[in-house]
């Protein structure tokens, strides 16, 4: 149960900084000290496309990934009206793609940059290469922090289902919003690059798979 109230709280405190100021360097900061509270208790996932890659790495039992999902997305639709209460409104923080895009190009960066995230994640977080280190917390961070500013104009910078879809549920059931109609950008393409990371790591590592 811990690891499950551990991965809710990061969730939450992940997307209400979102929520509260849309800056990458708020957002990738919470990110940080977030990954450094739990780490050690949940692994620190707080996000959904993540968890698919630690569970094709093999950290994470099935039945867990998939109650650690359904957690990450409580948290996230929690903060969003956690959000709603304070400023009685939801839209301006709801992800979506850019006006007018071939939506292939904002799939194509969510998951491009949720396979940097996850890759990251495994690298620094699971491997026995970097076992004990002090720096997980700063490199899963700035990845975020990074790809925020570079990919947000034009997917709105998810890079996780729970951060995508929480937000458009809220909306949705608060506010009446359309929002809903992006939501398989928001899943589909960062679990793409959860599932790409994860094979490549598997792929990339083969020994410390057989080692697990």
């Amino acid at each position: 149960m811990k690891q499950y109230l551990t991965e809710f709280i990061g969730t939450f405190f992940l997307v209400l900084v979102i929520a509260l100021t849309g800056n990458p360097l708020a957002i990738g900061s919470m990110l940080m000290v977030m990954v450094y509270m739990g780490g050690p208790v949940s692994g620190a996932h707080y996000n959904p496309a993540v968890t698919i890659a630690v569970w094709l790495r093999g950290k994470i039992k099935m039945a867990d990934a998939l109650v650690y999902m359904v957690v990450q997305l409580t948290a996230a639709v929690a903060a969003a009206i956690f959000f709603y209460l304070i400023y009685g409104e939801t839209k301006h923080f709801v992800p979506a793609p850019a006006e007018g895009i071939n939506m292939l190009k904002p799939f194509a960066v969510e998951a491009v940059f949720t396979f940097a995230l996850a890759s990251v994640v495994l690298a620094v977080a699971t491997s026995k290469k970097s076992s004990g280190n002090s720096y997980f917390g700063i490199a899963i961070g700035f990845t975020v922090m990074a790809a925020a500013y570079a990919g947000g104009g034009i997917s709105g910078g998810a890079y996780n289902p729970a951060v995508g879809v929480g937000p458009l549920i809220a909306d949705a059931v608060l506010q009446h919003g359309t929002g809903l109609k992006h939501a398989w950008l928001y899943i589909a393409g960062p679990c793409t690059g959860g599932i790409a990371a994860g094979l490549v790591y598997r792929l990339t590592n083969p020994e410390e798979l057989r080692e697990s």
